[in-house]
């Protein structure tokens, strides 16, 4: 199954790296091919996440990654939606507004 990433989960890891590098640039590394690494595993096993509680629908799912959560959906793909600090609440319309 093919992986795709929207922007705003782009620019969410890049914030996030960015913040890791200021105290250690190679951990900012290490998180960033971690998290996609984690993501690529989706493409085989893409119903492996938890549904996700705030939505509730089957096809939006998280995994976690660390302290964070990685939002996605899948029918023929995984759109990988949002990366969130797991102690930040979703906001809905980062899954969109599409039927879940």
């Amino acid at each position: 199954m093919r992986v795709v990433w929207s922007p705003l989960a782009l620019e969410r890891v890049e914030d996030i790296a960015q913040y890791i590098a200021e105290d250690k640039p190679s951990a900012a590394v290490e998180w960033v091919e971690g998290i996609f690494d984690t993501v690529e595993r989706l493409a085989d096993f893409p119903e492996s996440g938890r549904i996700v509680p705030e939505v509730g629908g089957r096809r939006i799912r998280e995994v976690i990654f660390g302290t964070y959560r990685i939002i996605y959906s899948f029918t023929e793909q995984i759109d990988v939606l949002t990366v969130r600090r797991s102690s930040q609440l979703l906001r809905m319309h980062e899954v969109g507004d599409e039927e879940t």
